[in-house]
């Protein structure tokens, strides 16, 4: 390769760090890359369409079914303004910094009810678990895409995790660590919205 070329390489991928968060916030509501997370149920905007059980073989397995949906790739999710928490986690019994959107703030762009009874959050491995709005408020879940300043891996505990900062609620802290985050499942895929 020639220098000229090498160094305008060079410079093109020393700029791309500062292009690529203008980039995701200029995407298409939705995003256009894998999806990650796909939101059904009582919710006024979507993006695609009905269930396939053809091609979406996890959720027809996991006896979902819904109409319209509204789906994030990781862009999608990232652009969205991010929280950072530090919660001690059971697996390592350490503090780790987790950062991602409010939950309540990707349930606002998929048009859920101000008025929201609960959600099912469902995990890849089929754990779901229902959480009140009330929950969801008061403890400030975030949809953590980043763990340690790093994209969270696909078979760890992301790509996403629904969890929040155990340590700073004291009903919460004085559980024993491994029942902090019955709540909080990790390799998050689907939510169900359901209104009140």
């Amino acid at each position: 390769m020639q220098k000229r070329q090498f160094m305008r390489l060079g410079a093109t991928l020393l700029a791309a760090p500062a292009v690529l968060p203008a980039l995701a916030a200029d995407k298409k509501a939705g995003g256009s890359g894998p999806v990650l997370l796909t939101v059904t149920g009582d919710i006024g905007n979507s993006n695609r369409g009905a269930l396939d059980p053809a091609l979406d073989q996890m959720m027809a397995k996991q006896k979902l079914s819904f109409d319209k949906a509204y789906t994030f790739d990781f862009a999608a999710l990232s652009a969205l303004p991010s929280v950072e928490i530090h919660p001690t986690l059971e697996y390592d019994r350490r503090r780790h910094s987790l950062r991602g959107p409010l939950l309540s703030e990707v349930l606002r762009v998929c048009g859920a009810p101000a008025a929201l009874q609960n959600c099912a959050l469902r995990a890849v491995d089929g754990y779901a678990v229902l959480v009140s709005a009330a929950d969801i408020a008061k403890y400030r879940f975030i949809v953590a895409t980043h763990l340690d300043g790093k994209p969270i891996p696909l078979g760890g505990l992301g790509p996403l995790w629904a969890v929040y900062e155990a340590d700073s609620f004291p009903e919460m802290a004085a559980r024993p660590l491994p029942e902090r985050f019955g709540q909080c499942p990790w390799g998050l895929y689907h939510i169900a919205v359901r209104k009140a």
